[in-house]
This record gives C-alpha cells, sequence and structure tokens, in this order.
C-alpha cells in the first residue's frame, strides 16, 4: 500500500511540475463575450488577490499553464496547498465556468512584443 501512495505521490508532483510556461501578458485584454466578462469580474473578485491578472502573486500562474477546465474547477472546488477551497457558495457552479473560460482567454492571448528587449553581446 505504501508503494501505490508513493507511487501516487511522485506521480502527481511530476505532473505538476511539467506545465508549460509562457511569457506574461503585458496588453489588456479585450474582452467581447459577455459570459467571460462575467467571468473576468468574477475572477478580479475572487482570485486576481492571489493571480494577478493571471500571473504569478501568492499563488501560481495561471496564464501559461495548460491544465484542462475539468482540473482548474476541481482545484478551485478542493483548494491546494495555501490555496483555500471556494465552495458553491463562495462561486457558483456558472460563475466558475465563466473564470475557467476567462483564465483560457488569459492563456491564448498572444505574448507582448520582443522590440524593446536588449540584445545580448
Amino acid at each position: 500500500m505504501r508503494i501505490v501512495m508513493v507511487a501516487a505521490l511522485s506521480l502527481a508532483l511530476c505532473a505538476g511540475c511539467s506545465a508549460k510556461r509562457g511569457e506574461p501578458i503585458s496588453e489588456p485584454l479585450k474582452i467581447d463575450n459577455a459570459r467571460v466578462a462575467r467571468g473576468e469580474r468574477a475572477f478580479m473578485a475572487n482570485c486576481n488577490k492571489c493571480h494577478p491578472g493571471g500571473e504569478k502573486g501568492l499563488g501560481f500562474a495561471l496564464n501559461n499553464k495548460p491544465l484542462p477546465g475539468f482540473m482548474i474547477k476541481a482545484q478551485v472546488r478542493a483548494g491546494a496547498g495555501a490555496m483555500p477551497a471556494f465552495t458553491k457558495e463562495l462561486i457558483t457552479g456558472e460563475q466558475l465556468d465563466e473564470i475557467v473560460e476567462y483564465v483560457a482567454l488569459l492563456r491564448n492571448s498572444p505574448p507582448p512584443p520582443r522590440e524593446n528587449l536588449k540584445q545580448e553581446q
């Protein structure tokens, strides 16, 4: 039984460490879909303190984590590490769906322009 627990824990740790890292978003997002706009408002009210703009803050960056929506929802409901669990009383099921859509938009936004970066000599 102990071997199974160690193997499961190792697999979970490896899966969490293999997330793709992208460049942070620097320009404001254009939200044209009303559902995504509601997701943005719910994100700002509940998530932005620890994940500012989807980037790393007190919590991990969300804009470069390729987790599927159901995994994000499970993590929001159960909590993880220092992240508290958000019950249906705090974030409704519909709000959570909208937040996941907003996070997907953060992830799919183009990276900032690299023109101003200094070239190494």
